[in-house]
This record gives structure tokens, sequence and C-alpha cells, in this order.
């Protein structure tokens, strides 16, 4: 629903002056779009640091590395940090997900649940925003597969009966700023 909020309909429809009634000015509005993609990059690349640090926990190969958990976190850091972790960092002993959240190898469901969200409103996207009907019939297909079959079908296949195809990483990216836009490519011309 987050996609959702940021939308000109929806936000015509519920941001205004409490006293006034007047829309939220469109300067606001840039400023709100503009601050929710600050630090994305960073803030995604520290989540797939986490989510490969769970799963390399878990993995049989890493299991036997000289150093224990600390030396499989470091390990992981070296590809997906910008930065190597400060000697002292005991980050692994506060991450509870893992270790007593019931998360074991699933922490990558955080960042897998944000392209599902994206993509799927990505179908949205496509149908058109301001069209009624398309909207309204996306939003029964999403009604009759995602949420209607539940779990009576592997996931991946109720979510291609709604999006016509798996899903890809690419609305994600794009709704983060982490996509080049026609105005960047543009300048670079």
């Amino acid at each position: 629903m987050e996609y959702w909020v940021l939308e000109e309909g929806t936000l015509s429809a519920m941001a205004k002056h409490w006293k006034t009634g007047h829309p939220i000015p469109d300067e606001l509005v840039a400023k709100i779009r503009e601050s929710k993609n600050f630090r994305a990059a960073s803030n995604m690349l520290r989540q797939v640091q986490f989510a490969t640090t769970d799963l390399a926990l878990h993995d049989a190969s890493y299991q036997a590395t000289a150093g224990g958990a600390m030396a499989v976190y470091r390990k992981v850091a070296e590809t997906c940090s910008v930065r190597p972790p400060l000697e002292t960092d005991a980050f692994l002993c506060a991450f509870s997900h893992i270790f007593a959240g019931g998360y074991a190898a699933g922490y990558f469901s955080y960042k897998w649940a944000e392209v599902l969200s994206a993509d799927g409103f990505a179908a949205f996207e496509e149908g058109g925003l301001d069209n009624a009907r398309s909207v309204e019939g996306l939003g029964r297909l999403y009604a009759d597969t995602v949420l209607g079959l539940g779990g009576s079908k592997p996931a991946a296949e109720v979510y291609e009966l709604f999006r016509g195809r798996a899903p890809t990483a690419t609305a994600l990216l794009r709704h983060n700023g982490l996509l080049p836009t026609s105005k960047a490519i543009a300048s670079k011309l």
C-alpha cells in the first residue's frame, strides 16, 4: 500500500490542510518523494548483507569457516559492504532475527517482500493509475489470485497468475531511484 500513498489521486483525496482544505503543495510532495529515496542504495545493500550473512551462516560450506560466525560475517561484508566492519563490531550478537526470531536462513524474505510489493504495484502503474476500470480489474485479479488463493498453490504460481510472469526487481529499483531515469540518461547525451 505504500506505493499508493505518493500517487496524485491518493494524495489529492487525503492530503489537505486541516483548516483551509487546500491540497498539499506540489513542492512538499516533491520533497516527500525525494526523501523517500534518501540513502536507498545504502539501505538496500545493508539488507542484502544481512540476508547473505543469514544464508551463509546456515550453509554447510561456511560452517567450517575458521573463526566461526564472526569470520563468516566479515567474509560476507567483503562482498556486499562499502566498508569492512570495525574490529569491535559485534552486530551478530544482536542479530536476534536470525538467532531468536525464527528467521533461520529466511531473512532474505524482507527484501523479497519488497520486490513482490513493488512489482505488484507496477501492474497497476502499467494499467494506468488514473484508469479506474483498469485499477478495478487489477484489484479484482489481485483479490482473486494473491489474496484468494493464499496457500492453496505454490506462492510463485499464485503470483504469476496475478502478474502474468515471474516477479522482477526492476520496479523496486525504479521506485528507490536506483535506475536511470529518462532525464538522467538525457543529461549524459
